[in-house]
C-alpha cells in the first residue's frame, strides 16, 4: 500500500515542480517500487479538498493484470488531482481474484465526511464473528470477505461519528451548512479506529481517506504487518516498505519511522499529523517471514539478516558435501534467495575455500504456484524454470543450491529436481535459508490446509508408518475440544528435523531421479539469530501470537482428519 497527503495547495507542486501531477508521480513511484511480488491488479484513490458540491470530489480507478499499475495512471486526469492520494497493489492470498476484490474499497455517501476510502495489507482471522456482530446490528454486507466488512464495520463507526457531531452542532445553534463545516472540522478518527479495530484478531495495516480529509493508516497492536511513513514540509507519505519511501522522496533509513504496534498515524483535514495509541501493544510479533521473503531486498537491514540467514547455514552445507568445496557448484534458486546465496558463499569463502559460482536456475516466467488453485499448480510447477546446461561436470560435482523457503514441495517434485537431474550432479543439497514450514500461516499468505505444507505431509507419513495413529487421533480430539493452544504441534513432537527431512525428499523425489538429495533448513535459533528484530515465527514453530492463529490451525487439523484422511472418530 501507499498514501500520500499533499501539505501545500496543489498550485505549490505545480509551481515548483512544473506539474499539477507531482502527487500521482509520487504515488506511481511508490506503487512500481512495491510491484516486485506477483500482484495481479491494483487500484488508486484520491480526494479533493476543494472541489464544490456538485462535483465529484473523491475519485478511484481499479485494474487487473500485470500492467494494471500503468493502465489505472493512464486514465488519470488533471481533474482527479487532490491532497489526499492512496495506492494499493493486489496480492491474493486466498484464490480469489478479480476486479471486486481489488483495492481500495470505496463507501459513498452525500455528506462528505460519511465517504470512506479503505485499502490495506492485511488477513483477518476472526471475519466470521465480525460478520456476525454487524449482521446482529442489522446491517447486510453485500460480499463476504474482510475487506468488505471491515469497510461495512468501519464505516458505521464513521456514520456514528459524524451523528455524534451533528448533535453537538445543533446544540450550539448551528444551522444549514455551517453544520457541515463544523462536522468536517472536527471529525474524530480515533474513536473510529478505536471502536472498529477493537474487534479484529489478525495481522494488519489498514489505511483509509474520507471524503472530508481525513487520512489514516493503523497498524496491528502484535506488529505482525509493516508500515513506514515520512513527513515533511510538503509532504506525508506512508508505504508498506521502507526502501519505497528512501528511494521516492531521496531519504536515508534513519529519515523514515515505522509505525509502532497498535499505533495509527492519523492527519486532520487541516494536515496537521499525531500519532496515536489505537490499542494497547501486545507482545511484539513481526513477521519474520516478511524479512525472509515478502518485503523488498533492498532494504538496508533485511539485506543483511537475508545474507546471514544464509551464512548460518555454512557449517551444515559441509557437513552435506563431506567438506569437498572443490567438487562443488554453489548456486540459488531466483530472485528472492539471491542475497541469501551471496551470505552462504561469503562463509564459504571465510573458511579459506575458493567457491564456484554458477547461475544453474533460470525463472522463465512470473508465476506463484502457491497461489493457484490445486489442479492447476502442477502444470505450471513445471513451467517456472529451466538451467543452464553444462554448468557443472556431470557425475563430479555436487550442487548445492538455496532457495528461501520450501513450502509445498510442488515446484521442487514437478519441476527442479526433474531439471536438476538433468544435469547429473553428484549430489543435489538443497538449502533453505528458512525452517521448515509447518503451520499455516493466517495473517499474510493464506494457507488454510495443512495437507498443502510438505512438511506436514511428512510428519504424517511417518507416524502412520510407525503405528503412531493414536497421536492424529489424540490431537483430533483435543482440537476439538479447546482452542486454547495450538494442539498440531504435537504432531511434530516425535520427530527430529533430519526425520523430517528424510521423509520430505522421498516423497518430493520424482520417478526415475538418478541424483541422491539432502536438505539442509535454517534453525528456529538461526532465524532469530538472523532477524533479532522480527520474532513472529507461526509458520516455524506454530506459536500463533493471536488466538484466531490458534484456533483456525486446530479447526484445519479437524478439516484434515475429516475431509482429507476421512477417519470416522
Amino acid at each position: 500500500m501507499a498514501m500520500i497527503r499533499l501539505l501545500k495547495p496543489l498550485e505549490y507542486y505545480e509551481r515548483k515542480y512544473g506539474t499539477w501531477a507531482w502527487g500521482f508521480n509520487k504515488l506511481y513511484l511508490m506503487m512500481e517500487k512495491q510491484h516486485n511480488r506477483g500482484q495481479e491488479g491494483a487500484g488508486i484513490a484520491s480526494v479533493s479538498l476543494t472541489n464544490k458540491p456538485g462535483t465529484e470530489y473523491m475519485f478511484r480507478e481499479k485494474a487487473e493484470g500485470k500492467d494494471a499499475i500503468t493502465e489505472i495512471f493512464s486514465r488519470v486526469t488533471e481533474a482527479m488531482a487532490g491532497e489526499l492520494l492512496m495506492g494499493h497493489l493486489r496480492y491474493s492470498t486466498t484464490g480469489k481474484s478479480g476486479l471486486t476484490f481489488v483495492h481500495p474499497f470505496l463507501r459513498r455517501n452525500n455528506w462528505r465526511a460519511k465517504n470512506l476510502c479503505l485499502c490495506g495489507n492485511f488477513n483477518m482471522t476472526n471475519i466470521d464473528e465480525v460478520f456476525s456482530f454487524l449482521t446482529s446490528q442489522g446491517q447486510s454486507p453485500r460480499i463476504y470477505g474482510d475487506s468488505y466488512i471491515t469497510l461495512e464495520l468501519m464505516g458505521h463507526r464513521l456514520d456514528r461519528e459524524v451523528e455524534r457531531l451533528y448533535a453537538e452542532a445543533k446544540e450550539q445553534g448551528l444551522e444549514g451548512t455551517a453544520i457541515t463545516d463544523y462536522i468536517d472540522n472536527h471529525v474524530e478518527m480515533s474513536n473510529v479506529l478505536k471502536s472498529t479495530m477493537s474487534h479484529y484478531d489478525g495481522g494488519y495495516v489498514m489505511c483509509g481517506l474520507t471524503g472530508s480529509g481525513e487520512m489514516f493508516a493503523v497498524r496491528d497492536p502484535w506488529g505482525i504487518r509493516p508500515a513506514f511513513w515520512y513527513q515533511d514540509d510538503e509532504v506525508i507519505a506512508v508505504a508498506s516498505e521502507r526502501p519505497v519511501l528512501q528511494t521516492t522522496f531521496n531519504l536515508q533509513a534513519q529519515n523514515v519511522r515505522e509505525l509502532l504496534p497498535g499505533q495509527a498515524l492519523i492527519v486532520r483535514k487541516i494536515g496537521k499529523s499525531h500519532l496515536e495509541q489505537i490499542m494497547p501493544a501486545q507482545q511484539l510479533s513481526a513477521c519474520s517471514f516478511e524479512r525472509i521473503y515478502f518485503s523488498r531486498g533492498s532494504d538496508r537491514d533485511i539485506y543483511q539478516e537475508r545474507k546471514r540467514l544464509g551464512e548460518q547455514l555454512t557449517p551444515a552445507i559441509m557437513r552435506a558435501i563431506d567438506d569437498d568445496v572443490a567438487n562443488t557448484i554453489f548456486s540459488y534458486i531466483p530472485n528472492t534467495a539471491e542475497v541469501a546465496f551471496y551470505g552462504m558463499t561469503d562463509g564459504i569463502r571465510k573458511q579459506n575455500h575458493d567457491v564456484r559460482i554458477e547461475k544453474v536456475v533460470w525463472k522463465d516466467i512470473k508465476l506463484r504456484t502457491f497461489i493457484s488453485d490445486g489442479a492447476e499448480r502442477n502444470d505450471l510447477a513445471a513451467h517456472v524454470y529451466d538451467i543452464t546446461y553444462g554448468s557443472l561436470r556431470p557425475y563430479e560435482d555436487n550442487l548445492v543450491i538455496i532457495d528461501d523457503s520450501i513450502v509445498r514441495g510442488t515446484t521442487l517434485r514437478e519441476s527442479i529436481f526433474k531439471i536438476l537431474d538433468r544435469l547429473h550432479p553428484k549430489k543435489i543439497v538443497m538449502v533453505s535459508s528458512s525452517p521448515q514450514i509447518r503451520y499455516p500461516d493466517y495473517y499474510g499468505i493464506d494457507m488454510s490446509h495443512l495437507e498443502e505444507l510438505c512438511a506436514f505431509r511428512a510428519a504424517i507419513a511417518l507416524i502412520q508408518e510407525r503405528g503412531m495413529q493414536h497421536l492424529i487421533t489424540g490431537v483430533y480430539k483435543k482440537c476439538k475440544e479447546s482452542v486454547a493452544e495450538n494442539h498440531v504441534r504435537a504432531i511434530y513432537a516425535p520427530f527430529t528435523v533430519e526425520e523430517i527431512n528424510d521423509k520430505i525428499v522421498e516423497m518430493l523425489r520424482p520417478d526415475g531421479m538418478e541424483a541422491p538429495v539432502e536438505l539442509v533448513f535454517q534453525s528456529i535459533e538461526g532465524l532469530h539469530k538472523a532477524c533479532p528484530n522480527h520474532p513472529g515465527d507461526w509458520y516455524f514453530t506454530g506459536h500463533y501470537p493471536t488466538p484466531g492463529g490458534m484456533r483456525l490451525c486446530n479447526e484445519a487439523f479437524v478439516n484434515y482428519v475429516e475431509n482429507v484422511l476421512k477417519l470416522q472418530l
